[in-house]
C-alpha cells in the first residue's frame, strides 16, 4: 500500500465542506434572483430566506474557524497574497500541464500551489465584497441612498459571477481532471499519496519528509 501524508487536518476539512455547502446555497438562490426569467421562483420569499441563512453560515463558519485556528488562518491568508518566481513559473507552465499533460514543465510547489493560491485569493476578495455589499443591501435597504444600493448590487453581482466561474473551475480541477486524482481524496480523508505530494507539492513534500 502506498504511503500517505496528512495534508488537511479535520478542522480544515470540516470548514471546507461547511463553507462549500453555504456557498452553493448562496449560488443557487442567488442565481434565481440574478436571472430575470427565474425571478418568479423568488416571489414567495423562500429563496430569499434560504439565501440569508446561507449568508449567515458563510460568515459565521470562517469566524469560528479563525478563532480556533488563528495561526493557520493567518498563515493561509499571507500565502494568498505573497507570490514569487515559482508562482510565475506555474502560471506559465499551467496551459501545457493541464491541456497537454506536460508535468516536467511545472516547477515544484509548496503546500498550497499557485492554482490553490489563486482560488483562495479570489475567495477572500469576493468573500469580503459579498459581506460588505450584502450587509448594506440587507440591513440598510431603507436608509441607504438608492445610488449606493445600486452600486452594492453591481459589486455583489460581479463578485457572484467571478466566484461562480472559479467555483466550477475549482470543482473540475479537484474532481474531474485526470492529472488531479489525488485532490479529491485530500479534502475527504485529509491525506495524499507520496507520489501525488511529490508531483503536485514537491517543496512541501521535501519539508515534510525531511522534517
Amino acid at each position: 500500500m502506498a504511503k500517505e501524508l496528512e495534508k488537511y487536518a479535520k478542522p480544515t476539512r470540516a470548514m471546507h465542506w461547511v463553507h462549500l455547502v453555504a456557498f452553493l446555497l448562496l449560488f443557487i438562490t442567488g442565481l434565481i434572483l440574478f436571472i430575470p426569467g427565474m425571478s418568479l421562483a423568488a416571489q414567495d420569499s423562500v429563496t430569499r430566506l434560504i439565501h440569508r441563512i446561507g449568508a449567515v453560515v458563510f460568515i459565521i463558519a470562517p469566524v469560528i474557524y479563525m478563532l480556533v485556528n488563528w495561526k493557520r488562518t493567518w498563515s493561509g491568508v499571507k500565502k494568498a497574497f505573497v507570490w514569487g518566481s515559482d508562482d510565475i513559473g506555474w502560471l506559465k507552465a499551467a496551459p501545457r500541464y493541464y491541456f497537454l499533460g506536460d508535468e516536467e514543465a511545472m516547477p515544484p510547489q509548496d503546500e498550497m500551489n499557485t492554482g490553490q493560491k489563486l482560488w483562495w485569493l479570489i475567495t477572500l476578495v469576493c468573500g469580503v465584497l459579498f459581506v460588505i455589499s450584502g450587509a448594506i443591501m440587507w440591513f440598510a435597504k431603507e436608509a441607504a441612498p438608492a445610488e449606493l444600493l445600486q452600486w452594492m448590487l453591481f459589486i455583489h453581482d460581479v463578485a457572484f459571477i467571478v466566484a461562480g466561474i472559479m467555483l466550477f473551475v475549482h470543482i473540475y480541477l479537484g474532481v474531474i481532471h485526470p492529472m488531479m486524482k489525488g485532490a479529491w481524496g485530500a479534502i475527504v480523508t485529509g491525506k495524499v499519496s507520496e507520489e501525488y505530494a511529490k508531483s503536485h507539492h514537491g517543496k512541501w513534500f521535501e519539508k515534510v519528509t525531511k522534517g
